[in-house]
């Protein structure tokens, strides 16, 4: 029996958010790296301004001097890391506006769509929509500034602390920078290093569920709701787990409950790896004339919300291309052949994807 269009949208959304979070951690890994680099030559120029200088000979006024420099330093590592991150998410809007636009035109029956044209959205009112909107608090330039801002404080503090103690510059720098050794965990600005990760991979979160609202918003004819799709695991957030499968309109009414939308899936709380399912209209619902359909265009756009799938039912359900990319040759094997189940063996550790493999893997969606 053919699937219905609204449980095909719910199979592909499954999958573009496993692949958009493995993306958002390899964007999240790449700045890290970056900023690793620039820390690298941070304490370098720290050995150079420190250098020569005592905290016996050192006044109130010169230590304020000196630690004006120290800010200095901090901007220039830090400014390449906001920069490369903007270039990054301008385009991946990109691409994740023409990804919902090619989604629903693989899915939903060319006769319906003569009657109801789906509408693009310019990636340019997307990015705008995303930088103007908040996320946990802050807006995206904010949320660069904060980090850039909270990272000097701890620079300054431990310069501060250990001119206070008499320590020598190359222990100060090893207090700032860490060692080596201990790949630079041992820092105080590590810290800093956690919380860009951690701000990268929602940022990345708060782009996808912006283009996908917007889309929906251009194209309410075809959509007439959201239902909250919650990655459900032992990482699952008390707010994810109680909105999953709850149905909203599209501008986040709750519908059949009283759970607030608060600020949706990919957005209420850091790292947030839920999605949401849009819900296509029937055809009814659309007042297309039934003689102007066939039986089959009918029967996959009846409206109804798609049942609950479990991510073990999703994955079996999938064809071996898909399940090869998320487990990997041998396991897909394994699934197929029947030798064990994914319960038995799935663990996504994060892998990392480019903007390019990303592409490539929700592409072959569209191919079937």
């Amino acid at each position: 029996m053919a699937r219905s269009v609204n449980d095909r949208l719910q199979d592909e959304t499954i999958a573009h958010g496993l692949y958009v979070t493995r993306y958002g951690n390899g964007v999240a890994r790449r700045m890290l790296s970056l900023l690793n680099k620039l820390d690298a030559d941070l304490a370098a120029k720290l050995l150079v301004l420190l250098d020569g200088k005592r905290a016996d000979t050192y006044s109130a006024r010169r230590l304020a001097s000196l630690l004006a420099g120290v800010r200095d330093l901090n901007q220039q590592a830090y400014e390449p890391v906001n920069d490369a991150l903007a270039r990054e998410l301008t385009c991946y809007v990109e691409y994740e506006a023409g990804y919902q636009l090619d989604l629903f035109n693989s899915i939903i029956p060319e006769q319906i769509l003569k009657h109801v044209p789906l509408q693009s959205i310019a990636p340019e009112q997307v990015y705008a929509a995303a930088v103007a909107q908040p996320f946990q608090g802050r807006l995206l330039k904010e949320w660069g500034q904060k980090l850039e801002a909270d990272r000097l404080d701890k620079i300054t503090n431990a310069v501060r602390s250990g001119f206070l103690q008499g320590e020598t510059v190359e222990q100060i720098v090893r207090r700032v920078a860490g060692t080596p050794q201990r790949n630079r965990e041992d820092g105080v600005i590590n810290t800093s290093r956690r919380d860009l990760v951690v701000v990268t991979r929602t940022a990345v979160n708060h782009m996808a569920a912006t283009a996908r609202q917007e889309f929906a918003q251009a194209n309410s004819d075809i959509v007439k709701a959201k239902q909250w799709s919650s990655t459900l695991d032992t990482h699952t957030s008390q707010w994810c787990i109680i909105r999953d499968r709850k149905l909203y309109s599209l501008d986040g009414k709750p519908l059949g409950h009283a759970i607030p939308y608060l600020r949706g899936p990919g957005k209420i709380h850091f790292c947030c790896r839920s999605c949401e399912i849009l819900i296509t209209k029937s055809w009814k619902e659309m007042q297309i004339a039934s003689g102007e359909l066939s039986n089959a265009a009918r029967a996959s756009m009846d409206g109804q919300v798609p049942a609950h799938t479990s991510y073990a039912e999703w994955l079996s359900r999938q064809p071996y291309a898909r399940q090869e990319q998320v487990l990997g040759v041998t396991r897909a094997q394994m699934l197929r052949d029947g030798k064990i189940t994914v319960p038995e063996m799935f663990n996504d550790a994060g892998e990392f994807l480019t903007l390019d493999e990303l592409r490539r893997v929700d592409a072959s969606a569209f191919e079937g």
